[in-house]
């Protein structure tokens, strides 16, 4: 007879110190294990992620000993500021530290527009803009066709989840006017929450929009072995 595979546990490395296991995932997959571990970003800026994107892969790890199967950086701009290349570095060592499966939220957009076959993209952001243009380039080096970028020029980590979702509708509807042809609406920054303006802007506009927390928990889960499948919660989540 055989044993019970043990349930997955998805180690989340988070920018916020608190270490809190962001929202997004109860409200997605309640019925899977999150555990986070949290990085203490200081500012949603290049210098902010200076300070501590060296100490990603140490998180990693004390992820990995409290018995984590698969890890995610959960932080798009922290793993996307500083081009492709050195999201691709983050995710090896992060493996190579723990020797677990790992991934970050950058990948996770980018697996996510894939799978929506969008190329031509419309962005809605909660940054600065210097942090929007290293996105832009970053999504460039992943060849997509980047149409227009609307942001909301927030560089504080605790402010990026009062954003309304009032405001993050007419983010997202400001950048499709901007950009009639886009195939997605990516609605970037981990730390907005989301799922309701993603409700909203799908219906009304019938343009997936892939946000970074959601996309995350849906690629980490994925990773895991996991159906990322969840009702009601947006095209990228639609059964496969």
């Amino acid at each position: 007879m055989s044993a019970t595979p043990a349930p997955v546990l998805h180690g989340l490395i988070v920018p916020p110190a608190a270490g809190e296991v962001p929202a997004d995932g109860a409200l997605l997959y309640p019925h899977l294990s999150f555990r986070a571990s949290g990085l203490g970003l200081g500012s949603v800026t290049p210098a902010g992620y200076d300070a501590v994107i060296d100490d990603v892969a140490a998180h990693a790890c004390k992820l990995a000993e409290a018995g984590a199967s698969v890890i995610s950086l959960m932080g798009t701009s922290l793993s996307f500021y500083r081009g492709a290349a050195f999201n691709r570095s983050l995710t090896e060592a992060m493996a190579r530290a723990t020797g677990l499966p790992c991934t970050t939220m950058s990948h996770a957009v980018v697996r996510a527009l894939r799978t929506l076959e969008a190329r031509r993209v419309a962005l809605a952001t909660a940054y600065v803009s210097d942090v929007n243009d290293r996105l832009e380039d970053f999504l460039r080096e992943e060849d997509f066709d980047v149409q227009t970028c609307h942001s909301l020029g927030i560089s504080g980590v605790d402010a990026m989840a009062r954003v309304s979702t009032d405001t993050l509708v007419a983010l997202c509807e400001a950048a499709l006017a901007d950009a009639p042809g886009a195939q997605a609406i990516l609605l970037s920054c981990g730390g907005l929450l989301t799922l309701e303006a993603i409700a909203i802007v799908e219906a009304r506009h019938g343009v997936p929009v892939v946000s970074s927390s959601p996309a995350g928990f849906w690629d980490v889960v994925r990773l895991g072995g996991n159906d990322p499948a969840a009702a009601g919660k947006g095209r990228l989540f639609a059964p496969r």
